[in-house]
């Protein structure tokens, strides 16, 4: 099985939510690895890393995100050649700083 790497950017309300922790919550349910982050802009960003199958439905997940959120937008960025390597060591699915 192929794993596919794909990162998104969720634009809203979804700071101040438990939007990271859901996230967090959700990718290792799904056996996905990858980071969240928050951004300076209001946005969540991460990367999933998986299976096609595990990454689509995360991504689908994001639409609408824990409870309180309220999710306008899911956009793809490109993957940039260093974003895997910021998963932490001995974690499957990090949680890193704000940006």
């Amino acid at each position: 099985m192929d794993e596919v790497v794909r990162q998104v950017v969720i634009r809203g309300r979804v700071q101040g939510v438990g939007f990271r922790y859901w996230m967090m919550r959700e990718a290792i349910r799904l056996g996905v690895g990858g980071w969240v982050r928050n951004r300076r802009d209001g946005s969540v960003e991460a990367l999933f890393a998986g299976s096609a199958e595990a990454v689509a439905e995360m991504t689908a997940r994001c639409q609408n995100g824990p409870e309180f959120a309220r999710v306008d937008g899911v956009e793809d960025q490109a993957v940039t050649a260093n974003a895997v390597k910021m998963i932490r060591p001995g974690e499957r699915f990090s949680q890193l700083p704000t940006v």
